[in-house]
C-alpha cells in the first residue's frame, strides 16, 4: 500500500497559487517589444547567420529553405500551444511550471530537465558561433589567434579551448547579474541593428545570385545517410530547430511580463512570423550565391559568401553586427536558463539556494550555475557538434505542451483563469503538433537521440536521488 501510495505521489500537481505567490517578487516589467526583442534576438541569431549553410551542405542542398518551412510549420503549431498556456500560467519556468500543475512532478520534472539541455546545450552553440565570426572578422584585417585557441577540444586539430567562446558567455553572465530593465534595452536595440543587416544581405546578396546553383533544388537521396530527398529535407528540420527556441524563451520569463494575458501571445506568435519570413529569404539567396556543397563546415557562411563574391565592406558589416547581435541570442538564452534552475531550486527539485533571490529580486545563484556549465560545454565542445544536439529538448518541451492543452482546456474558467488567446483547432491540432513534433525527434541523428536517453536517466536518478524527498510539492 506504502509503495502505491508513493508511486501517486509522483504524478501530485502542484496548486497554481504556490507558483504565484513563489514568484510575486519578481518585478513585472517585460512588454510586448521587449518580449519581441528577445524572441527575436535568439531567432535571428546565431541560427540565421550560421545554419542555412550547414543544413544546406551536410542534409537538403537548395531545399534548405523546405527545411525551415516545415519546421516553421511544426513550431507554429506548438507556438499556439505555448502562447495559450503562457497566458493561463504565468508563471517562471515556462513549460517545466505548466507541466507540473496540469500532468504532475514527475512529468514537469522531465519536461524542465529536457529544457535545461536544450538551453545549456544552446548557450555553446551560440557563443561557439559568435567565435566563429569573430575569428573571421578578424581574419579579414589580417589577425590571426593561435589555432589552439580557438576552437573546442579536438586533438587531431590541435585545438584546446575556445577562448573567445567562454569570455562572451562570463560577460553575459555579468551583465544579466545587473538587472533586466537595462538589459532588455540593450536587447532591443541589438536587435533592430541585426534585422538591418539581415534585410542588406538579401538585397545585396541577391545581386550574386546563379540560378544553376539551385539545380537540383531537391538533390537526390543518398542511400545510408541524411543527404538529400525527402530524408535530407526532414533531417535538416530537425537541425535547425534550435532556430525556434526563441518563442520557449520567451515563456521562461513570463512572471516578469506586464499583463502576460495578451502581451505573451503577440511577443510568441510575432516572433515566429518574423523570423521564418527571414530565414527562408536568406537560405533562398545563400544556396543561390554558391554551390551548397561550398558550406560545409562552415559556421559563417553569410559573411563567407559575400566576401567571395567581392562584397566585402558588406561582409564586414554583416560580420560586425553579427558579432553584436549574437549577444542578444546569449542574454535571451541565458535568461531563460538561469528562470528554469531557479524554479528548480524554488520548488526544492535541486537545492534551494538556487531558489533564491537577491537584494535586486534577481535569481543570482542560480545565474552563476549557468554561466559556469555553459562555459565549460562553450569552450570545449567544438560548433556542429553542439548543433546537432541542440534541437532534442526543445522537441520534447514541444511534445508535452501541446498534450498539455487537453488538460489546461476544461480548467480554464474553474481553476484557472480564462485565456484570452485559445489554440484553435480543439482537439485535433494540439494532438497534430505533439505527432509533427515526434516526426521531426525521429529526425534526429542517433548522437543527439542517445544523448537524451542519457540525460533523462541522469534527471530520474536525481529526482528520485534528492528532488522527490525534498520537493515542496511532496513535503509542503
Amino acid at each position: 500500500m506504502r509503495k502505491k501510495s508513493a508511486f501517486h505521489r509522483l504524478f501530485r500537481k502542484q496548486d497554481p497559487k504556490f507558483y504565484f505567490d513563489q514568484d510575486a517578487r519578481l518585478v513585472p516589467s517585460l512588454t510586448t517589444k521587449d518580449l519581441l526583442g528577445l524572441g527575436l534576438g535568439m531567432v535571428v541569431g546565431t541560427a540565421i547567420f550560421t545554419l542555412p549553410g550547414i543544413v544546406a551542405a551536410d542534409h537538403a542542398g537548395p531545399a534548405v529553405v523546405f527545411s525551415f518551412l516545415l519546421g516553421a510549420v511544426g513550431a507554429g503549431l506548438a507556438a499556439l500551444a505555448y502562447a495559450e498556456t503562457a497566458s493561463v500560467l504565468p508563471f517562471a519556468g515556462s513549460a517545466y511550471s505548466w507541466i507540473t500543475v496540469l500532468f504532475g512532478e514527475i512529468w514537469g520534472w522531465l519536461t524542465g530537465w529536457a529544457l535545461l539541455a536544450e538551453y545549456f546545450i544552446a548557450i555553446a552553440f551560440v557563443a561557439s558561433g559568435w567565435s566563429a565570426y569573430v575569428q573571421g572578422f578578424l581574419g579579414s584585417l589580417g589577425v590571426h589567434l593561435p589555432e589552439m585557441m580557438t576552437a573546442g577540444f579536438n586533438l587531431h586539430h590541435g585545438t584546446m579551448i575556445d577562448v573567445l567562446a567562454l569570455g562572451a558567455i562570463l560577460f553575459v553572465g555579468w551583465l544579466l547579474s545587473h538587472g533586466i530593465d537595462q538589459i532588455s534595452r540593450l536587447e532591443n536595440g541589438l536587435v533592430i541593428f541585426k534585422l538591418v543587416v539581415v534585410v542588406i544581405f538579401i538585397i545585396v546578396g541577391a545581386t550574386a545570385i546563379h540560378s544553376t546553383n539551385y539545380v537540383p533544388f531537391i538533390p537526390k537521396h543518398r542511400p545510408g545517410t541524411s543527404f538529400g530527398g525527402l530524408t535530407g529535407i526532414v533531417a535538416g528540420t530537425a537541425q535547425i530547430f534550435l532556430a525556434y527556441v526563441g518563442f520557449d524563451a520567451i515563456a521562461a520569463n513570463t512572471a516578469e511580463t506586464k499583463n502576460p494575458q495578451t502581451t505573451m501571445p503577440r511577443g510568441i506568435i510575432g516572433t515566429l512570423v518574423i523570423g521564418t519570413v527571414l530565414f527562408m529569404f536568406v537560405s533562398l539567396v545563400l544556396v543561390g550565391m554558391y554551390r551548397y556543397t561550398s558550406y560545409a563546415g562552415n559556421a559563417e557562411p553569410a559573411a563567407w559568401a559575400l566576401r567571395r563574391s567581392g562584397h566585402n565592406l558588406v561582409a564586414g558589416l554583416l560580420s560586425l553586427v553579427a558579432i553584436l547581435g549574437m549577444f542578444a541570442s546569449l542574454i535571451g538564452i541565458h535568461l531563460a536558463s538561469s528562470r528554469l534552475v531557479y524554479a528548480f531550486g524554488r520548488d526544492g527539485l535541486l537545492p534551494k539556494y538556487l531558489g533564491h533571490l537577491n537584494h535586486k529580486q534577481l535569481p543570482g545563484r542560480a545565474l552563476t550555475l549557468v554561466t559556469i556549465a555553459a562555459a565549460v560545454l562553450g569552450s570545449i565542445f567544438p560548433f556542429t557538434f553542439l548543433a546537432n544536439l541542440v534541437s532534442a529538448g526543445t522537441l520534447v518541451a514541444f511534445m508535452m505542451v501541446s498534450f498539455g492543452i487537453y488538460a489546461l482546456r476544461p480548467r480554464e474558467g474553474r481553476d484557472l483563469m480564462t485565456a484570452q488567446f485559445k489554440m484553435p483547432g480543439y482537439p485535433i491540432l494540439p494532438a497534430i503538433s505533439a505527432g509533427f513534433s515526434a516526426v521531426i525527434f525521429m529526425g534526429l541523428n542517433q548522437a543527439a537521440k542517445l544523448l537524451m536517453v542519457g540525460w533523462f536517466a541522469i534527471g530520474l536518478l536525481i529526482y528520485l536521488g534528492y528532488g522527490f524527498k525534498h520537493s515542496k510539492l511532496q513535503h509542503p
